[in-house]
């Protein structure tokens, strides 16, 4: 009997994962997940869509996107982690909603509109090793980056990641303060904005 081939494709995978959701939810069900929903609505999701994403698959307090490119991956984690960053300045910091992203390029795995596979996992896996407000890429992202994006990363080295065979090398990268990144090369050109009902500028590269 033939064995049955899956699909495979080449992608860049986000993953994203709130941090302290449990602890938040236990504070005010209601208050957090309103938040939540606002915050998909007129940041998350909006940015996402800007740089080509598709939403494979939520969770109550994360998501799992694709992307053709890594850079639009990377440029858009930046901008949600910005759009964050602004939005907590006046947020006391056990209230604040922040999130922890991974990003990876590889080999998945199709199955109908879910992706499955290391590509995958790798992306969940580095999610969990970035700190909250900050970005987690692996090697084989962050060479197709860094001459692409101007960030300043940090080598955190090679990382056992669980179920994972081989060790993977990580690095480490926050979202600009008051700037979103551009790549290099691009002409100038006025800087788009998306306006949300938080009254939050985003300046999208």
């Amino acid at each position: 009997m033939e064995q049955q081939r899956f699909k495979r494709r080449l992608a860049a995978i986000l993953a994203a994962d709130m941090v302290g959701y449990s602890r938040l939810t236990r504070l005010d069900e209601e208050g957090t997940l309103a938040r939540l929903r606002a915050l998909r609505r007129d940041l998350i999701d909006p940015v996402i869509a800007e740089h080509r994403g598709r939403i494979v698959k939520t969770t109550g307090d994360g998501l799992l996107v694709e992307f053709a490119s890594v850079v639009d991956a990377v440029r858009c984690a930046l901008c949600v982690q910005q759009g964050m960053a602004i939005l907590n300045t006046d947020v006391r910091s056990d209230r604040r909603i922040e999130f922890r992203v991974g990003v990876n390029l590889g080999d998945v795995v199709v199955d109908g509109d879910d992706l499955l596979g290391d590509g995958v996992n790798i992306a969940a896996r580095l999610e969990g090793l970035a700190a909250p407000g900050a970005i987690c890429v692996s090697e084989d992202a962050y060479r197709h980056i860094r001459t692409k994006l101007e960030l300043a990363a940090q080598d955190l080295g090679e990382q056992r990641l669980k179920n994972i065979s081989e060790p993977v090398r990580v690095y480490a990268i926050r979202a600009p303060a008051s700037t979103a990144p551009r790549v290099s090369g691009d002409p100038p050109v006025k800087a788009r904005r998306a306006q949300t009902s938080f009254g939050l500028q985003i300046r999208l590269p």
